[in-house]
């Protein structure tokens, strides 16, 4: 089978696929019928109506049912399911099947099996048990994809294709024999030849030499650390060739099918193989799946953070939520049950962020398999359940919130936000295991949520033109004209926070020499010449000049650095330990505008201090009060239009001030709203030009 060029594809769709049209909020859940007989199936779409659910994936694990032997497929249970769902009114969110193999596969071609980082086979009996480069596994898949698109391709109730499931959740990183071969491909094209391979990766170090390409492996467990050059790389090689693999399922769609093509992201805080700013421009629209994650301090403020990096994605445009919990998951140490009212809290949150799709997995709780314990919109009591009826009473409130369509959310505060950086910044033999990018990344969010500050998240290579505010936190590795960028924001008069650990390494992980932020130490106005990590249980106390909002018990977390000022001015110094007078907090003007350095980690406290005073230096402009992370108010904006988001996790009834209609009660407001505990408003405003 000859698979189209990416030249190809992308004339392909700019010709033939239509955009996904929807005339409201769409409101949906992964249906796995094959599960079930077909006496439940009736009953299914009949509740479906009830709770308004409009928009179904299915076959998204399909494979085993659709080809139970190899050659041999068997349609007729997706056949009448789709003709179900048709019949009442339902679009479908059709997967191609190819998420995991089936056994006869494996059993028959145990090469396409993955091997982990020890060199060991992980077998099927799971999911995802093939290996992205493997050849006889794409070969299998995409006869398969062939046969889905050609049967469905022009099917009414088809909307959206979806590719795979979750791609590289468990499978990203692949060791094998077929993924070396690739693997030397890829840094092949890459660098043209083993010299440049070998200035990259600094081969001269540990007589790691290479002569030839075919002495280039993965980047396997060894006795030691490994090259952090080879392990970055590998880790841009598998997001790719994961792309790779998801665009030749995509081609095979484009042959039979006009339908919008997507897969679903994890923009979550547990999974970072992929480079989704490379992917995003890739998909007819972006679609993420999130889940709660309790193993976090903050996991409500995690949520808004991945819903704003999502719609970032989307190039601040709409996006879809493809999957989200109803309420427990079933792979945490300690799976908690959302109380009432969390569920339809954590899905508007996700709307008032861009999401104009909020769907679930599942429809029905399973009664067997890995996933019988997570939650699902039909769970195991049945409809007789508090959770049916918020189930129920959800699918309501979005359709009352329908005309928020295509509005957009304005921000004027953006995070950069780089996957590379946390490959690389997080690799083997770091300062600080204690140090991690994206805690770095969330304690800067969370300072500017609880100002009340709307935050778009942005790539290193965005335009930042239309912001006031850009905050850079632990930007280790960032490319020459990356930094640029970020100077030339400055320099035209905007304000930007920089946090330690940023500007360390270019692309290649080489260090800038001459002193550390490297790429960032012209526009701090500082250079430092030693990093000096604190131990995770010490805090160091800081002493704040005059200015800021620092309070006397502000302190300093993690990290410390033997900083020197070359023109920039101390906004906070070591009060203690070996550093003391020591800058621990600087500020620089830079051309017309401001840049900030934060030497240390602040406790929340005092970053929330800190970012007062530079939201209000740089004119910020908040959507929200200043809270406790209880409240979250967020606008969406259109040409005559606004609607205001408000989202009280709080126990006690929060007052604020408002003008329009309330849509989900739908109240006038002439100058007051009363939003109660663990409620969610909504505000029609009208533009004043």
């Amino acid at each position: 089978m000859t698979t189209p060029s990416i030249t190809q594809v992308e004339s392909d769709r700019a010709t033939r696929a239509t955009p996904f049209v929807q005339s409201g909020i769409s409101y949906g859940c992964d249906y796995n019928p094959e599960q079930w007989g077909p006496e439940v199936w009736a009953d299914d779409v009949l509740l479906m109506q009830q709770a308004g659910v409009d928009l179904v994936a299915i076959n998204i694990f399909g494979w085993s049912s659709l080809e139970p032997r190899q050659g041999e497929y068997d349609f007729t249970l997706l056949d009448t399911v789709i003709e179900l769902l048709h019949a009442h009114g339902i679009r479908v969110n059709l997967g191609t099947g190819t998420s995991s193999p089936p056994p006869w596969l494996t059993t028959a071609h145990p090469e396409i099996l993955p091997q982990a980082e020890d060199g060991t086979t992980r077998y099927s009996g799971g999911r995802q048990a093939w290996c992205p480069s493997s050849p006889v596994f794409r070969e299998h898949a995409l006869r398969l994809v062939e046969q889905v698109a050609r049967r469905y391709g022009a099917h009414p109730a088809v909307a959206l294709w979806h590719v795979s499931n979750e791609l590289g959740c468990h499978n990203a990183l692949c060791y094998d024999d077929d993924t070396a071969a690739a693997f030397r491909v890829w840094l092949e094209a890459r660098y043209g030849s083993i010299a440049a391979l070998n200035d990259a990766w600094g081969t001269s170090f540990w007589s790691q030499r290479y002569g030839a390409w075919a002495e280039v492996h993965t980047p396997r467990l060894t006795l030691s650390s490994r090259n952090p050059g080879q392990v970055l790389d590998f880790h841009r090689f598998s997001s790719d060739e994961l792309l790779d693999y998801y665009r030749a399922e995509e081609s095979v769609i484009r042959r039979h099918s006009r339908v919008p093509v997507t897969t679903n992201f994890m923009v979550t805080a547990h999974i970072r193989n992929l480079d989704y700013w490379s992917w995003a421009s890739k998909v007819d629209i972006v679609a993420n799946d999130h889940y709660l994650d309790h193993r976090l301090n903050d996991p409500t403020t995690e949520l808004a953070f991945a819903a704003d990096l999502s719609r970032g994605l989307a190039d601040g445009g709409a996006w879809l939520l493809m999957e989200q919990a109803t309420s427990a998951v079933n792979w945490q140490p300690l799976n908690v049950a959302k109380n009432q009212g969390e569920m339809t809290r954590n899905s508007l949150s996700h709307v008032a962020r861009g999401a104009e799709a909020v769907c679930f997995f599942q429809w029905r709780a399973s009664q067997q398999g890995s996933e019988k314990f997570h939650s699902a919109l039909v769970p195991h009591a049945g409809t007789d359940s508090a959770l049916w009826r918020e189930v129920v009473q959800l699918g309501a409130t979005l359709d009352r919130l329908n005309e928020v369509i295509g509005t957009r959310v304005v921000a004027d505060t953006a995070i950069v936000f780089s996957w590379e950086a946390w490959w690389a910044g997080d690799n083997e033999s770091r300062p600080s295991v204690s140090v991690t990018y994206l805690d770095q990344v969330h304690a800067a969010y969370t300072a500017l949520h609880r100002l009340g500050v709307t935050v778009d998240i942005v790539s290193p290579d965005a335009d930042l033109s239309g912001y006031r505010l850009v905050v850079v936190p632990a930007l280790y590795l960032v490319t020459d004209s990356q930094a640029d960028r970020i100077a030339a924001f400055v320099a035209m008069g905007g304000h930007a926070l920089v946090t330690f650990y940023s500007g360390i390494v270019d692309e290649d992980d080489r260090v800038r020499l001459g002193g550390y932020p490297g790429a960032f130490r012209t526009l701090l106005g500082i250079t430092v010449e030693e990093f000096a990590p604190i131990a995770p249980e010490l805090a160091v106390r800081l002493t704040a000049t005059a200015g800021t909002t620092l309070t006397e018990r502000a302190t300093g977390t993690l990290w410390s650095e033997r900083l020197h000022l070359a023109g920039a001015e101390a906004v906070a110094r070591y009060a203690e330990g070996p550093l003391t007078d020591v800058p621990a907090i600087t500020r620089n003007i830079h051309g017309d505008g401001a840049a900030w350095y934060l030497a240390t980690a602040p406790d929340p406290a005092t970053y929330r201090d800190l970012m007062r005073t530079i939201t209000a230096t740089a004119g910020v402009t908040a959507a929200g009060p200043e809270n406790d992370g209880l409240l979250e108010v967020v606008r969406r904006i259109g040409d005559e239009r606004s609607y205001r988001f408000i989202i009280n996790h709080g126990n006690t009834d929060r007052e604020l001030d408002a003008h329009g209609v309330e849509l989900i009660t739908g109240t006038d407001i002439s100058r007051s709203l009363c939003v109660p505990a663990g409620a969610v408003r909504v505000i029609r405003e009208d533009i004043v030009s």
